[in-house]
């Protein structure tokens, strides 16, 4: 238990939470590493106290139902940790997924940092499908409260991201730059005809891109129109609110929220395990898994440091930074008196200094 109050007492600076309660993230922390599921059933095995399993099971049940937890803070935790310098590079998407009778869907805000989206601010949609024009001003609206001083380079969404109002939103004072993909069904107009996008760019063979002169109409509002044909024959079109020769290579930077889903669910902590039904429950766990996704990364960054990742031959590392960092911190956290010298390291990667 010695590891544990370490990590608790690294802990202490940054979240002024009660000891018992910077004790229970410890624990967790370390749980969710040595398991790597965020089933509680699994999580309460990983505690390794002395307590039954079955006792860890209902600390874990009264910590996600009884603890308010300070979002805001753990938003500016994740950035101090990741040290993520401005402008930062935004990126919007949701996740769905199901358990049972009970659908999940998370609309999410991520910063853009080497490659992942790291989570900010995020909200459970009591429904199915996409996310409106209400859901998204929120969640920048929560955002601009937390970081009201950031400066942000542009803000990068998928198609499911469109629409008069949203748009009107990002334009007005003050100015949200963005990277937006359109549908290839969209209208384009110049003020005298309007046509779909897919007729506009019918003309692009794969791999080429062209940039429209002067702004155009999408959805009631003048925004200026970039597309490439992709080498699948699809037509990858972006709206920007300025003149940008880079918007095609810009919104690419979008995927990393998919890599920050991947890490979540399949790749990293299988959050569709989770037996939560309860939006603030599941919105809590979000929040721990991460801290965890920092202390994995900057664990892996430091690796990769030391002992670069290799490369395959075609081209690709053989591991992700958040794989390479994951899998050694869970060596460590299997046997902590073994590897104990290790664990020490480990800690300094949740500083902020």
């Amino acid at each position: 238990m010695n590891q544990i109050n370490l990590l608790r007492q690294t802990l202490t600076p940054h979240l002024k939470w009660h000891g018992a309660r910077l004790g229970f993230l410890a624990l967790f922390l370390v749980a969710l590493l040595r398991v790597k599921t965020v089933n509680l059933a699994e999580i309460a095995t990983g505690f390794r106290t002395n307590a039954r399993t079955s006792s860890n099971y209902k600390r874990l049940q009264r910590f996600f139902r009884d603890f308010d937890l300070d979002y805001a803070v753990v938003a500016r935790l994740i950035v101090a940790l990741m040290n993520i310098p401005q402008p930062w590079v935004l990126s919007t998407d949701r996740t769905e997924w199901s358990f049972g009778q009970t659908r999940f869907n998370v609309l999410m805000l991520g910063v853009v940092h080497n490659g992942v989206a790291y989570p900010l601010v995020w909200t459970m949609l009591g429904k199915k499908g996409n996310s409106n024009s209400d859901e998204r001003m929120d969640l920048l609206d929560r955002f601009r409260q937390i970081f009201p001083d950031a400066e942000i380079a542009y803000l990068s969404g998928d198609r499911e991201f469109v629409g008069k109002q949203w748009l009107t939103y990002l334009l007005i004072e003050p100015v949200i730059s963005f990277r937006l993909r359109i549908k290839k069904s969209d209208r384009i107009g110049d003020g005298k005809k309007q046509l779909r996008a897919s007729i506009v760019f019918a003309n692009l063979k794969p791999g080429q891109t062209q940039i429209l002169s002067g702004r155009r109409w999408i959805w009631g509002r003048l925004v200026y129109v970039s597309a490439l044909r992709l080498e699948d024959g699809e037509l990858l079109i972006v709206i920007t609110p300025d003149a940008e020769d880079s918007a095609i290579s810009d919104y690419a930077q979008r995927w990393g929220i998919e890599t920050l889903f991947g890490i979540f669910k399949t790749r990293g902590f299988c959050l569709e395990s989770t037996h939560f039904t309860d939006a603030q429950r599941l919105s809590k766990l979000i929040a721990l898994m991460s801290i965890a996704l920092c202390w994995a990364i900057k664990t892996g960054e430091w690796l990769h440091q030391h002992q670069p990742i290799k490369v395959k031959k075609h081209g690709r590392k053989a591991k992700s930074v958040f794989r390479y960092g994951l899998d050694h911190l869970r060596s460590i956290v299997t046997d902590l008196d073994l590897k104990y010298a290790e664990f020490l390291n480990s800690l300094q990667f949740l500083s902020c200094t």
